[in-house]
Order: structure tokens, then C-alpha cells, then sequence
């Protein structure tokens, strides 16, 4: 999840307001995720395969995982947006904690759940990205072996997120897996149409 453009200059009251609706917009669409035992892509998904596999937390594994790719942040993009991405992680990783205290369902059709997930978390996402941030992870290994060994981006994160579910495959349900699929797709389409170099980004 990575790959922002920080392409206009906030006020510290505009970036502390977007990462809260940001992150409290993605903690969300990870409570549908995991109230319904769905997965998702890129580091987040591996963080909530991990902690159905285990006794340890979303919050927890999510902000771990995601540190050995603070070094790489640092080297491509610099200091001032792996800062904001370490913040955002972490906001991501304690809304997770508290969430699950605040929120309950009593019914969640995992179609619908599925499609609330990958848009709530797509909508957080693009928050993150408009203001220089992101969520960490595979994505920036992707634009690190980009520049330095000239693989697509694309390619390598469509490559983990494959990997990933097909693991998933074998831990969960794969009626699950695909409603998992689903809300990927609808996360990846929410960024794809609007966090684009052509309509939105730069103007």
C-alpha cells in the first residue's frame, strides 16, 4: 500500500485531520475484513493471514511487519514521508486495537462486507496518499526494486497479492478467499481511478 504523491503543501491541522479520517477509514474497512474472516492485499493482508494463524493481534503484527520497510522508504522516497507513513501505520495498528471494543454486527452478508471493506480502506488509502503518506509495506519494496532493478511495481505487488491468497487458500475457507478477492478488486479499482498522475494528482 505505498506510492503517495505529495503534491500539494498542508498545514499541520490539515495532514493531523486527514491521517485521522484516513487511518479511522482503513481500522474500519479491517474490522468488516476480520469480523468476517476475510483477508486482504498487500502488507495488511499478510498482518490479518498472520493473526488467524495465531494468537497475536492485527494492531500488533501489522506495525511489525512493516518495519523492515521503513530503511527502503527512507532511501526512495526520504525521511519526511516515511515519517508520515510510520505514523499512519501506527494510527492503523492501535484504531485496530480499539475498534473491536467499540464496534459489533449482528449481521454482515460477506458480499456486502467484502464491497465495505475494500472501499473503506481504498477511500483511507487515497486520503493517506493526497497528504504523503501511506500504509507501508510491499509497495515500497515494489518501487525499490523498480528503480533498482527495473521490475514494474505493479508486477511485484500483483505477484505478492497472488502468493498471498493463494497461501490464504489453504488457511481459510475459499469461499472466503474469494469474497476476499473481491473486495482487493474493489480497493485497487477506488486507487487506480482516483489517485492518477493525468486527472488528479499535481493539480
Amino acid at each position: 500500500m505505498a506510492e503517495p504523491q505529495d503534491s500539494l503543501t498542508h498545514t499541520l491541522l490539515e495532514d493531523a485531520q486527514a491521517f485521522l479520517l484516513g487511518t479511522a477509514m482503513c481500522a474500519l474497512g479491517l474490522q468488516f475484513l476480520t469480523h468476517l474472516g476475510l483477508v486482504t492485499g498487500q502488507t495488511a493482508g499478510l498482518a490479518v493471514l498472520v493473526s488467524y494463524l495465531t494468537d497475536w493481534s492485527f494492531g500488533a503484527v501489522f506495525f511489525v511487519v512493516n518495519l523492515p520497510f521503513y530503511l527502503l522508504a527512507i532511501l526512495r522516497m526520504g525521511w519526511r514521508f516515511t515519517l508520515k507513513t510510520v505514523i499512519a501505520v501506527a494510527l492503523v495498528s492501535t484504531l485496530s486495537e480499539i475498534f473491536p471494543a467499540l464496534i459489533s454486527f449482528d449481521r454482515l452478508d460477506p458480499a456486502l462486507g467484502a464491497m465495505l471493506a475494500g472501499g473503506t480502506i481504498g477511500l483511507g488509502l487515497i486520503v493517506l496518499f493526497r497528504h504523503g503518506a501511506s500504509l507501508g509495506g510491499i509497495g515500497i519494496l515494489a518501487l525499490f526494486l523498480q528503480d533498482r532493478v527495473g521490475i514494474q511495481a505493479g508486477w511485484v505487488q500483483l505477484g505478492f497479492d497472488a502468493a498471498l491468497f493463494a497461501t490464504a487458500a489453504f488457511a481459510i475457507d475459499p469461499v472466503l478467499v474469494g469474497w476476499s478477492l473481491l473486495g482487493a478488486v474493489v480497493t485497487n479499482l477506488i486507487v487506480a481511478t482516483n489517485h492518477r498522475k493525468d486527472r488528479y494528482i499535481g493539480r
